[in-house]
């Protein structure tokens, strides 16, 4: 084993756990408000929903979300590792791929989870982009598993952002955050490449419409 593998290992066992105790710790000073309540609620009366996000957003969007049984769409990148690991921990099931690749054996994994009573958490704009750009993987996943579409997004007053393709967003301890369960939308069981794609329309301009509302609410037009 090269030290390079060795270290990966080593700093695989090490620092998702470090990060899940130290998070607890950090956003648990954040005070939250919750918008879209009842969109949650027809949720849970419902069943189960698919649950796109947008990347910059990971970090809080976890922890959030810990406290509803999941399976979260993590990246089958070495770097995707981290984020399943924490997901895990957090008390999510994991099926590895991406929104912009999503294979057909990771999407029958999700289907599978989903029908089970499962919120399915997808990243909207996939591990590599481009951001704020919703990819058709949450469209295919609602429609195959019957259930709707719930976008979140969240926006902070103080925050740290990472010079990543995203852009990442770590709140600052303290720091107010609004959260915001979008509107239910519904994607028909059979479509075509038209109708994937107005669907994907659908929820980006929705998911889109929301961030810039949120952020407007802090003085910002966005996130950088």
């Amino acid at each position: 084993m090269s030290s390079s593998d060795f270290l990966y290992k080593a700093s695989l066992a090490v620092v998702p756990r470090l990060y899940v105790s130290l998070t607890a710790c950090w956003f648990g000073t954040c005070p939250v408000q919750i918008r879209g309540q009842e969109n949650l609620q027809k949720v849970l009366e419902q069943g189960a929903a698919v649950v796109p996000f947008w990347h910059y957003s990971v970090f809080y969007m976890l922890y959030h979300l810990r406290q509803y049984p999941g399976v979260a769409m993590v990246s089958a990148s070495k770097d995707g590792e981290y984020i399943a690991r924490v997901a895990e921990l957090l008390g999510f099931e994991t099926v590895r791929g991406s929104a912009n690749r999503f294979g057909v054996r990771a999407l029958k994994g999700m289907v599978d989870h989903v029908k089970q009573g499962k919120n399915a958490g997808i990243v909207a704009d996939g591990s590599q982009g481009p951001a704020l750009k919703m990819q058709p993987g949450a469209i295919m996943l609602a429609a195959k598993s019957g259930s709707p579409i719930m976008p979140i997004v969240w926006a902070t007053k103080r925050y740290k952002a990472f010079n990543s393709w995203d852009h990442s967003v770590l709140p600052i301890p303290f720091s107010p955050i609004i959260l915001q369960y979008g509107d239910l939308i519904y994607v028909e069981p059979k479509l075509n490449a038209e109708k994937i794609e107005a669907y994907r329309l659908q929820v980006e301009e929705a998911m889109n419409r929301m961030y810039q509302e949120l952020w407007q609410e802090f003085g910002r037009d966005g996130h950088v």
